[in-house]
C-alpha cells in the first residue's frame, strides 16, 4: 500500500494543528506588542504639562498679576498700569541688562519692556540665580528693601531684584534677567503660553 494515502490523514491533522499554533501565536503577538506599544506613548499628564496653556487677561486687573503652570514651571502674567510701564523707562542705570541682550525672549518681545503689548508681561517665575520664585513686590520704597526700590520681583533666597519687565538689577546673584516665554495673544483678552 501506498505510505502517502496512509499518511494524508496525519498531514492534515498536522496542519490544522500548524494553522492553529500560528493563529494563536499571531494573536498573542498582537496582544503583547499593543500594551507595550501604548506605554511607550506619553501619558496624558506629560501631554497636558507640555501643552500650551491659554490665559483670560480680562480678569487680571491692572496692577496685578496672576500665576499659572506651564511645564511644570510658574508663569505669570502681569497686567501693568501706565505708572508701572513709565517707571521702567527710569531704571537703565541700575540694569545688568536694560536692553536683554543676554536674555532669553520671543523676537517679538525684544524690546525694553520686554512685551509684545506694552501692559502685559509674560514671564517664568524662576529666578536665573538657582531656581527660587521671586516674590511679586510691586510697592516703592518699603522699608525691608530700601528707598530705591522701585517696584517689581525680589528672590528671598539670595536677594536678586528684578524690575517689572523682569531685568535684573546690578550687583545681585542672578546673572541674567527672567525667561520671557513663547507666547501670542489669540484676541484681546487671550494670551497662549506656549506656542
Amino acid at each position: 500500500m501506498n505510505d502517502s494515502i496512509m499518511n494524508a490523514p496525519a498531514d492534515a491533522e498536522r496542519r490544522l494543528l500548524l494553522q492553529a499554533t500560528v493563529t494563536a501565536g499571531a494573536i498573542a503577538g498582537v496582544a503583547t506588542a499593543v500594551p507595550f506599544l501604548g506605554s511607550m506613548a506619553p501619558s496624558q499628564r506629560a501631554l497636558s504639562e507640555g501643552a500650551p496653556v491659554d490665559v483670560d487677561l480680562s480678569a487680571i486687573a491692572p496692577g496685578t498679576m496672576v500665576s499659572i503652570a506651564w511645564r511644570g514651571k510658574p508663569v505669570w502674567v502681569l497686567h501693568r498700569t501706565d505708572a508701572m510701564i513709565a517707571s521702567l523707562q527710569q531704571l537703565d542705570d541700575l540694569l545688568q541688562d536694560p536692553r536683554s541682550k543676554n536674555s532669553e525672549q520671543p523676537v517679538e518681545a525684544h524690546n525694553a519692556l520686554r512685551a509684545i503689548r506694552p501692559e502685559y508681561v509674560v514671564l517664568v517665575g524662576i529666578c536665573t540665580h538657582l531656581g527660587c520664585v521671586p516674590l511679586f513686590r510691586p510697592d516703592a520704597a518699603p522699608a525691608d528693601l530700601g528707598t530705591a526700590w522701585p517696584g517689581g520681583f525680589y528672590c528671598p533666597c539670595h536677594g536678586s531684584k528684578f524690575d517689572l519687565a523682569g531685568r535684573v538689577f546690578k550687583n545681585v546673584p542672578a546673572p541674567v534677567n527672567l525667561v520671557v516665554p513663547p507666547h501670542q495673544y489669540l484676541s484681546e483678552s487671550i494670551v497662549r503660553i506656549g506656542i
